[in-house]
């Protein structure tokens, strides 16, 4: 655990509901690396200043243990992030600071359903990272290339990376390329409050007797795996059962505790607490 925090910018400053912001590393880190996608937001041509967002895989890690955490990125070659200006500033290995990126995270906890449509909402866990990023490249970087790959493998399914076929070929590790962000500044928005409906509805009686409010529980569960066409292995490997079945009990974990956690505030509520 990391007692390191992010100082407040004007960039990184959560400034609505500035109650829910939190700018500690693990908060951060924890939300990034537990979302299956992260939406990376960059500008691909200075000349054209038009933003684009891309679905990608990330993972934060420190590849020695005295380096500062960065986000790794991955992504296929020739997809359009990955052809960024090889310029001083640029993220092709020119040696300067990298491209400017920001990359985002969602994880929704519950549908929040009130009075007025008004108040619907979600409870939720959201991160934002800004930094600057650059290509590791596949020969001078090879060590911590392989290493950030087996870092996003195993953030996908624990223990992947060394149950296939390992290390990647030349070619592979040509074509499928890391993109490293230094963390400049970072924060995090948790919203876990339920339904906050407006004292003018709570005192309407009409209303509370014909509307029902309160929060559906969203989790995700992993399924029955389906093995491919062409695979030749009879049984699923035992990591994966136990990762769906670990995976699934915590989920389970995680409604029953946040379900708990709404009926405590309902039964707050009505006491004055």
């Amino acid at each position: 655990m990391s007692d390191s925090s992010f100082p407040k910018t004007a960039q990184n400053s959560v400034n609505r509901h500035r109650e829910r912001g939190h700018y500690d590393e693990d908060t951060i880190h924890s939300i990034i690396n537990a979302t299956p996608v992260a939406h990376v937001s960059f500008v691909p041509d200075p000349s054209n200043p038009v933003p684009v967002i891309l679905p990608m895989i990330a993972r934060i890690g420190k590849f020695r243990d005295d380096d500062a955490p960065c986000c790794y990125v991955h992504g296929y070659v020739s997809a359009r992030m990955f052809r960024l200006p090889d310029q001083p500033g640029g993220g092709g290995g020119g040696g300067g600071e990298g491209v400017p990126v920001c990359i985002a995270a969602t994880q929704v906890v519950n549908f929040v359903l009130a009075l007025t449509p008004f108040n619907h909402s979600y409870d939720y866990r959201s991160a934002v990272v800004h930094g600057h990023a650059e290509l590791l490249d596949p020969v001078a970087d090879r060590d911590e290339n392989l290493w950030a790959m087996e870092l996003i493998t195993d953030g996908i399914v624990p223990r992947r990376w060394e149950n296939t076929r390992i290390p990647p070929d030349d070619t592979e590790i040509a074509s499928t390329r890391i993109l490293r962000v230094r963390i400049d500044g970072a924060s995090a928005k948790i919203r876990d409050s339920g339904v906050k409906d407006d004292r003018k509805d709570m005192k309407n009686t009409e209303v509370r007797e014909r509307v029902w409010t309160g929060v559906i529980p969203y989790h995700e569960t992993l399924g029955t795996p389906v093995p491919d066409e062409k695979n030749l292995v009879k049984e699923v490997p035992g990591y994966i059962t136990d990762y769906i079945r670990e995976h699934n009990q915590r989920s389970r974990r995680g409604a029953e505790n946040n379900e708990g956690g709404i009926v405590r505030r309902v039964i707050g509520s009505l006491l004055g607490s």
